[in-house]
């Protein structure tokens, strides 16, 4: 019976809020700002940082969580730390990458990739500059989830005799081509090169930080890089080679990562107490280094969105104290014919939460409204998730508890006779 009560009188308490500020629209209009403003700026900033961070790691998701990545430096390391150290370090070798395709029983793929650089290419429609000609062994496809929107991935005939093929990326075939003609089977030029187009890559579309750009590439086979640059040559290549090893499903990372550094210091001779000198990197570790540089940025983004709710709050605070002060009389009158303090209490904090929840819902479709525009005009997609939407109606909700418990007290304290006389 209690509970029906409550409720009625919460029901109440709700078309009175309604109707007060439906009565006081300048005073309304003013509370709403505030507190409008307050969640516009702790929402959008944190959807901001939100969407910039889903952008980053969907970006680097293409790296693999399961693959390990060998190199002479560790990704997690500043480089100006132990610059010469890492400097003296040989680079990934084809003998490494030998080595490892052959003894390892945990990965499932091995992939050796050599970078040669960007390149001018040339068509009988088209030029295309700085096109970044990588060359790459047999898993590089299924090691990178390769998808074509055109022709084919190279066969193992074309891998092992180095055939002048070339797979390239939806700009590059967009610049050299016209759009909708298949270019399977006509040459290009790069470098005094003749190559032979077999495939397009599926578009990709832009990410905000891209590790490796399939629009804008041009993939051949390992055994065809040798014709552009010295691949045993591990001084003349450094920095451009690369191996990537995948696991195994049944296997661990860190199975993986024991039997690759056996395999390679075995390879390179190395004695039981030198140190390695070659690093094992993988996604884990980049992904570290984003949760904690973005942890700081929600953090900074909930300092300056907080400051903006602490104001929303006052002004909400403080129209409620003039309402207190204009219904004075009313309140008198509500307690002498018997209305309880918790009564008169709710009724004021209603409104308080009421006002809130609407600033609150308000604030909230202009961080739709905003993050709809700011990918519309600046190509990077801002979204406004259901965490978000949620956070934002608790914090309208906490506003309005705040800002209204004070002057709900002070009305539900008022002496019925003292309220009735005051003017």
């Amino acid at each position: 019976m209690r509970i029906l009560i409550f409720f009625r009188i919460l029901s109440e308490s709700v078309v009175i809020a309604i109707q007060q500020l439906l009565s006081n629209k300048l005073r309304t209009f003013l509370s709403l700002l505030g507190i409008v403003i307050g969640i516009w700026c702790v929402i959008m900033v944190l959807s901001a940082v939100n969407s910039l961070e889903y952008s980053i790691r969907k970006s680097f998701q293409k790296l693999g969580n399961n693959v390990i990545y060998i190199s002479t430096m560790p990704w997690g390391e500043d480089p100006r730390e132990n610059f010469w150290k890492y400097m003296r370090r040989p680079e990934a070798s084809l003998q490494d990458y030998k080595a490892l395709k052959k003894f390892s029983k945990s990965a499932a793929l091995v992939s050796f990739t050599t970078f040669i650089g960007n390149q001018t290419v040339e068509s009988a429609t088209g030029n295309a500059e700085g096109v970044f000609f990588l060359g790459c062994t047999e898993d590089y496809k299924e090691m990178f989830g390769l998808t074509f929107q055109i022709g084919r991935y190279f066969t193992p005939s074309e891998f092992y005799y180095g055939t002048n093929d070339v797979i390239i990326g939806y700009e590059i075939y967009k610049t050299l081509f016209q759009e909708g003609v298949d270019p399977s089977g006509k040459i290009i030029k790069a470098k005094g090169q003749k190559l032979r187009v077999i495939g397009v890559l599926k578009k990709e579309g832009k990410d905000l930080i891209n590790p490796i750009n399939f629009d804008d590439v041009a993939i051949i086979p390992h055994n065809t890089a040798r014709k552009y640059v010295n691949i045993n040559n591990s001084e003349f290549n450094r920095g451009r080679t690369s191996i990537s090893v995948k696991a195994r499903q049944d296997v661990s990372l860190a199975q993986l990562d024991n039997e690759i550094t056996g395999i390679l210091r075995a390879n390179r001779k190395l004695k039981p107490k030198e140190e390695s000198n070659f690093a094992l990197n993988t996604l884990s570790i980049i992904s570290n280094l984003l949760g904690s540089v973005f942890g700081v940025i929600n953090l900074a983004g909930l300092f300056i969105g907080g400051f903006a709710i602490f104001v929303g709050m006052f002004s909400v605070a403080n129209i409620m104290f003039v309402s207190v002060k204009e219904r004075t009389n009313i309140i008198g009158v509500k307690k002498a014919l018997g209305a309880q303090k918790y009564v008169i209490l709710i009724e004021f904090l209603v409104e308080a939460i009421v006002l809130c929840l609407i600033g609150g819902l308000i604030g909230l479709l202009f961080v739709y409204l905003g993050a709809v525009a700011a990918t519309y005009f600046f190509e990077f997609e801002i979204f406004l998730s259901s965490k978000n939407i949620i956070l934002g109606i608790v914090l309208a909700l906490i506003s309005g508890i705040v800002a209204g418990l004070i002057p709900a007290i002070t009305a539900a304290n008022m002496e019925p006779v003292e309220a009735m006389r005051s003017k």
